[in-house]
């Protein structure tokens, strides 16, 4: 079971963690921006692997680099990887250690809210590939996850509210209070404090259900509701070089999925204005979309994982906030109905 630890002490939840699984050596994944939490926290004489920030650099080429890093300078399989940083680093790293020497123990150390309530935690681990989203990757849990808000001070306004999304999301699978209580705290001037016990409930709901279906079998595909939209925003963005944050790309996501659920289950239509009203003041702009886009947006969405073959479009949906229904299938006609619906909620 993977150890989750919520904890402002850093410092001595990590060397605890070290202490009890006694490395053969210990190395530390950081990019360019969390490089200096990194030296801040290496009191073990780590080798730290630097690589460069950005969910461009989530590849191939940058995980050959982690790679030979650690062969070069003696990893073996009972050596430790730590991950230190927000999503990128800690999916990259995941699948670096998973991999490496056909896998060794590794600790991610969640720097960014999206990070810590995504990323991190669930066993997900991959890299981009041909400007699809972790295309290439393996379910490799990290033997223990820290999990604190001592790092979010310094984090852009944008990079609170993509990790918010993700919260958002576990909330409207989780229950109507859970949810509720999302939407009445204000993100944009986030008590940290505040955030941490409603971090650690949010994460638990993930927990709980990785734990019920950690490959992904049934119930676990309720954590991709917002992600088959999300998804296709975020990929068409890559494609044409104008990169939006996940969590923005989820936000959109959930409210066209929401859309959906509307049209096919009744999910009620005051909850989809009021998420339209989240996102037109904190997850502005929208995904630049017009009529045009909606083939490329549907040829994405069928290149997803989720689905059982192209011909077929998969979904998690929602009946209401709590009640997840999992491998909705979709047809193309109905999904350029919602996109129509979505962007006139949101004045496009």
């Amino acid at each position: 079971m993977q150890k989750l630890i919520f904890t402002n002490e850093v410092d001595r939840a990590l060397a605890n963690l070290i202490e009890e699984m006694k490395p053969a050596g210990v190395f530390f994944l950081a990019d360019s921006n969390t490089r200096p939490i990194a030296d801040s926290l290496n009191r073990f004489g780590a080798t730290v692997i630097e690589i460069a920030a950005g969910d461009d650099n989530k590849n191939l080429t940058t995980l050959s680099a982690v790679w030979e890093t650690l062969s070069t300078s003696g990893a073996t399989r009972r050596s430790l990887l730590v991950n230190i940083g927000g999503g990128m680093v800690t999916d990259l790293g995941g699948f670096a250690a998973a991999t490496f020497k056909r896998g060794i123990r590794f600790i991610n150390v969640a720097t960014t809210l999206l990070g810590a309530v995504d990323a991190a935690v669930g066993g997900k681990t991959g890299v981009n590939f041909l400007h699809f989203k972790n295309e290439i990757g393996a379910f490799a849990p990290a033997d223990a996850v820290i999990i604190s808000t001592r790092f979010f001070a310094t984090l852009p306004s944008a990079e609170l509210r993509s990790g918010f999304a993700e919260m958002l999301k576990h909330g409207l699978i989780s229950s109507q209070e859970t949810y509720r209580r999302l939407l009445a705290f204000d993100i944009a001037r986030a008590d940290l404090d505040a955030l941490l016990p409603l971090l650690e409930e949010n994460v638990n709901v993930k927990r709980t259900i990785v734990e019920l279906d950690p490959r992904e079998q049934g119930i676990r595909k309720a954590l991709n509701l917002g992600h088959t939209a999300g998804h296709a925003f975020e990929s068409l963005a890559m494609e044409r070089q104008r990169p939006i944050p996940h969590g923005f790309a989820v936000a959109h996501g959930l409210l066209v999925e929401m859309v959906l659920s509307n049209l096919l289950l009744g999910f009620p239509s005051e909850e989809l204005h009021r998420v339209a009203a989240l996102l037109r003041e904190a997850y502005a702009p929208a995904p630049l979309l017009s009529c045009s886009d909606y083939d490329a947006l549907v040829e994405l969405m069928r290149h997803d994982k989720k689905n059982a073959s192209r011909q077929q479009i998969n979904f998690t949906l929602l009946r209401h906030p709590g009640e997840p229904v999992i491998d909705s299938t979709v047809n193309a006609e109905t999904i350029r109905g919602a996109l129509d619906i979505y962007r006139d909620l949101l004045g496009q």
